[in-house]
């Protein structure tokens, strides 16, 4: 064993009006980035929606691939990268997440870098993120340099492009075969009571 660890980006398209917008100007595939600190998605990270059913109330949020935004977007499709770091490095990724919980009501979504991204602009702004500028920020700073650029201009498809990042999975978020089955199940049960 040489002592790495893996971590994932989660990359994601739940078919919103917002999402599809994006989609028009960037014609990527996934216009959502996540981090993951497992291969289950049992702790997954990102700049996003604090409520489902709102896209203007956003910051620092624990996403849970089991409630909220993605249950209420069942047919959300996914692309799972894998990240090989080492221990310190995985460490470090740990230690910068934990500081955004921490702080978590002192940081904001960074609508205005996410509008400059998509007009290829250099917009940052103190304390607010959008959702690649935050995975990519969080491996900065955490000493794993993907790019030598800004994290406000990393989108989410410059993790697709990668070469240091494997994907281990792409279809169906709730296809995902490591999901816990029972979890799942009383997702789709929640969902279909609901309507």
């Amino acid at each position: 064993m040489n002592g790495n660890r893996n971590i994932y980006v989660l990359l994601t398209d739940t078919g919103t009006m917002f999402t599809r917008l994006i989609k028009r100007v960037t014609a990527a595939p996934y216009n959502h980035a996540s981090i993951a600190l497992d291969e289950k998605l049992s702790e997954v990270y990102s700049f996003g929606r604090k409520c489902p059913g709102n896209p203007w109330i956003g910051g620092f949020v624990e996403e849970n691939v089991y409630e909220g935004t993605f249950r209420n977007f069942p047919s959300t499709r996914c692309a799972l990268l894998r990240l090989e770091l080492s221990q310190l490095q995985y460490d470090e990724v740990n230690r910068v997440i934990r500081h955004y919980k921490e702080e978590e009501d002192d940081y904001r979504y960074n609508l205005i870098g996410l509008f400059g991204l998509l007009m290829r602009l250099d917009i940052t702004r103190d304390k607010s993120y959008f959702c690649s500028q935050f995975v990519a920020e969080t491996l900065r700073q955490s000493g794993v340099r993907l790019w030598d650029r800004s994290s406000t201009v990393v989108t989410p498809h410059d993790f697709m492009l990668h070469p240091a990042l494997t994907v281990v999975y792409e279809g169906m978020l709730y296809d995902y075969p490591l999901l816990d089955q029972a979890r799942l199940a009383d997702a789709r049960l929640n969902m279909h009571s609901a309507v």
